[in-house]
């Protein structure tokens, strides 16, 4: 196959599907939002549509209604026949960490363009394998880190960037969740999921080191109670320029998911949370009253997938989130594990 990086702007790019359980589901209806986006295939071993309707699903952030596919979306069981598929430009991968390397270098070594989710690899081990099939591929390939994306965080990169509200003095991030109730043979095996630390807790962790660089050292807190690897993390990253932040991140709750940042600038407090709803956004400044907002109408993972297919579209590979920041992310968490591990203060 021909690669397709540098075809003209605003065409359709023909995308497939692979895993259809939460993630899957997740990206087909975030599709339906993405203009320029086609799916022309689905894969699954187990699950399949019945009647072209795939059966809705419960979730952390949200729940998902069924979804009915086009007449004309072609559903395989095999992924090596649907890497064949010569119509397939875009390959969604949504099945589970494990299976990520693999499928990943695979669908590069197919010509195809790729989007996986998070974490492209349960080791940085894995990951590098991935980056080294990057390397090599015509296709664009992108790691599904929706946090960079999403309203009340994306902008929080240009608050920083240019301190429009002077230096960032202390930050704090939190996201803590039931366990997941869906594929528990998955994510309840840590060594393949990573428990809770992988799986949840990366998201914060990608996002500091989006909004501050890669910190110097960390040291974290944990235990493990589903998956037999960690499930519950509070981690201290330390940087450079001498600010310390703080993220936890958990399987603990009994019911629910919450999310939520606090970052204290020289003259603002940003701070988030999604318990509040429409007003998860607050804004306080020296001299103004408190500003709620949140952005409507989108969300993270719409976005995530726009920056990809519009990357195709215009022939200039995915700049917001990398496969490096991916390997990094995965690094800085094998750090806090191992700081779990050992009660230490680790370096990067």
């Amino acid at each position: 196959m021909k690669s397709s990086k540098h075809r003209l702007t605003g065409r359709n790019v023909n995308v497939a599907v692979v895993g259809l359980g939460f993630m899957g589901l997740t990206h087909l209806k975030s599709y339906e939002k993405v203009a320029g986006a086609r799916v022309v295939a689905v894969c699954d071993a187990v699950r399949k549509p019945v009647n072209g309707v795939l059966a809705g699903m419960y979730g952390n952030v949200h729940n998902l209604d069924a979804i009915r596919l086009e007449a004309e979306v072609r559903v395989y069981q095999e992924v090596e026949s649907l890497l064949e598929d010569p119509d397939v430009e875009l390959v969604d991968i949504c099945v589970p960490t494990a299976m990520h390397p693999a499928l990943a270098i695979a669908a590069l070594r197919a010509g195809k363009h790729v989007i996986c989710e998070k974490p492209i690899a349960r080791t940085s081990r894995e990951a590098r394998a991935v980056i080294e099939a990057i390397q090599a591929a015509k296709g664009f390939f992108m790691p599904a880190m929706c946090m960079r994306f999403w309203p009340g965080w994306a902008h929080l990169k240009d608050l920083v960037t240019k301190r429009t509200y002077g230096r960032v003095l202390a930050a704090r991030f939190r996201r803590v969740s039931a366990p997941p109730s869906w594929s528990r043979s998955h994510y309840f095996k840590g060594r393949d999921s990573g428990g809770a630390l992988f799986d949840l807790h990366i998201h914060d962790t990608d996002f500091i080191q989006f909004l501050f660089g890669r910190p110097r050292r960390v040291y974290a807190t944990g235990l493990s109670r589903f998956s037999g690897a960690i499930d519950h993390v509070v981690t201290q990253y330390q940087f450079k320029s001498g600010i310390t932040v703080y993220a936890e991140g958990s399987w603990l709750l009994t019911e629910g998911f919450v999310m939520s940042y606090t970052l204290h600038f020289e003259r603002a407090t940003v701070d988030f949370d999604s318990s509040r709803g429409s007003e998860a956004y607050r804004l306080d400044t020296e001299n103004g009253r408190p500003r709620f907002a949140l952005e409507h109408g989108s969300d993270g993972y719409v976005e995530e997938l726009k920056h990809m297919v519009r990357a195709i579209q215009t022939g200039k590979p995915p700049a917001i989130v990398t496969a490096s920041d991916a390997l990094s992310s995965l690094e800085i968490c094998e750090a806090e594990e191992l700081s779990i591990r050992t009660g230490r203060m680790i370096n990067l």
